[in-house]
């Protein structure tokens, strides 16, 4: 009965996750009225069931196996109380990290239970969060500086055109980047906890993926696509690329980082370069705010939950 609970939980993350990671790889695009909802989720089905069949496995190993020694109870509350803040978070739609949510609801149950935690990987957890945000601006912005010298002399009916395809391209690879980090951090704990395999839990979490998606992420989608600065074609690329390749490069290193930190400083990085009084600072500060606070709870509550789970046993 545990392990089908520490399956369900592991799905209810993977529809949180959906509910928020349309707007990570299509907000902008949907922003940019390139494509619409319906075709933004079903290119995010597609492209997150590869990226986490093709690419997910490094980051599968740091969370679900090297971080926290688990066991069952650990796993269903941790899962369980990330997915409950995930799904507060968007329907107050704000942007979370699941990165930031899931770790910190595992390393607070690990904590509370007593279980092993890897220190240095969790010191490495925290350093891409810090890192990958920075490195997304610094690559928008410089990326957007330089469409902006290369393309002066073209028309913008021109410009919008190609920047259209490659937007629509950068969105497909932070599809990809979902499957491969966000959704691969939500199941690797029950995959290397034996519970499923990977191809089975990859295909499984992609359709709840794509249901939480479907259903949830449109309210979030106009925070990231609209809500922070305004955005066109040119200036949608160029935060996307810095954000696509940020989170591909950490990808490839075996980190987990958050989709939602890179997008949001890719978005801020063109606005700065743009025009500073674009960016719509207190915005920002929610978001950064809420950040902060997400895995900050997740860890009080899912340690709270274990606690109060050894009490009545």
């Amino acid at each position: 009965m545990l392990e089908v609970l520490a399956i369900l939980a592991c799905l209810s993350i993977a529809f949180s996750i959906g509910s928020n990671d349309t707007s990570n790889a299509f907000g902008v695009c949907i922003g940019c009225r390139i494509i619409n909802f319906r075709t933004a989720n079903l290119l995010l089905l597609l492209f997150a069931f590869i990226g986490c069949i093709a690419g997910g496995e490094k980051v599968m190993t740091t969370v679900g196996k090297d971080l926290v020694e688990f066991n069952l109870i650990l796993l269903v509350s941790s899962l369980t109380v990330a997915a409950s803040i995930i799904v507060f978070s968007n329907a107050r739609s704000f942007p979370v990290s699941s990165h930031q949510v899931i770790v910190g609801s595992l390393v607070g149950a690990g904590f509370a239970s007593g279980a092993y935690l890897e220190l240095n990987i969790l010191k490495n957890i925290i350093l891409s969060w810090v890192l990958s945000p920075i490195v997304a601006i610094l690559v928008a912005a410089g990326v957007f500086f330089l469409v902006k010298k290369i393309f002066s002399g073209f028309s913008i009916l021109k410009i919008n055109r190609i920047f259209k395809i490659l937007l629509l391209l950068n969105s497909v690879l932070i599809a990809y980047n979902t499957g491969a980090n966000e959704l691969a951090t939500a199941l690797g704990a029950v995959v290397y906890f034996g519970l499923i395999d990977h191809f089975t839990a990859a295909f499984l979490g992609s359709i709840f993926l794509w249901l939480g998606a479907k259903m949830l992420s449109w309210r979030v989608i106009e925070t990231v696509g609209k809500g922070i600065a305004p955005l066109d074609p040119a200036s949608g690329f160029s935060a996307q690329f810095g954000a696509a390749l940020t989170v591909l490069i950490f990808t490839l290193l075996g980190m987990p980082v958050s989709t939602t930190y890179c997008i949001v400083g890719g978005v801020f990085g063109v606005g700065i370069v743009g025009k500073m009084g674009t960016v719509k600072r207190e915005k920002v500060r929610s978001i950064v705010f809420n950040w902060i606070l997400s895995p900050t709870v997740a860890f009080l509550f899912s340690s709270s939950a274990i606690i109060f789970l050894n009490l009545v046993s």
